[in-house]
């Protein structure tokens, strides 16, 4: 639509809707039969698989409007969001994370969380490069991570259940 932003090298497959107030950053792919609606925000590098859902409104009825409740959904640089799955709006998917082909994500999700399930729940963590690192738990307070592809390390920190690149 007229005032969405798109980004440069996207590529945008048949029967996607792009609404009115969506950002959608460099080099995104979306896939065939995808909606962003209003408030949607797609950061450089995401890959929408197909037939995944974007949702606006928590509480939709079709006789009362909504527009002013709209809320906006962030997804981070570098997500992958797999086919099928959907995402409730409001919400914010951390750089790098993936979300399992037909999971529904209610809830934000961390860099580089690996989800899935309905509702989708953290059960890993991925590399930038597409690759699992670990599925959870890990019994370590503290540990570190290597790509067995890419070589890249991370640091798995267990009481908060956060993952960091080391640059």
């Amino acid at each position: 639509m007229g005032k969405a932003k798109i980004g440069r090298n996207c590529n945008i497959g048949q029967n996607v809707v792009i609404s009115d107030g969506c950002i959608v950053g460099n080099n995104v792919k979306i896939q065939n039969n995808v909606s962003l609606y209003t408030g949607v925000c797609l950061e450089d590098e995401i890959f929408c698989g197909p037939s995944m859902v974007f949702t606006n409104v928590i509480n939709p009825r079709s006789h009362v409007s909504r527009r002013s409740e709209y809320k906006s959904t962030q997804v981070k640089r570098g997500a992958t969001l797999g086919a099928n799955c959907t995402v409730v709006c409001g919400i914010i998917l951390g750089r790098y994370c993936f979300i399992g082909a037909g999971s529904v994500v209610t809830k934000d999700v961390v860099d580089y969380g690996l989800v899935y399930g309905n509702p989708a729940k953290l059960r890993g963590f991925m590399c930038e490069c597409g690759i699992k690192l670990f599925d959870l738990p890990v019994n370590s307070s503290v540990s570190r991570q290597i790509c067995k592809v890419c070589g890249k390390a991370y640091t798995y920190d267990n009481r908060q259940n956060i993952l960091t690149f080391n640059e």
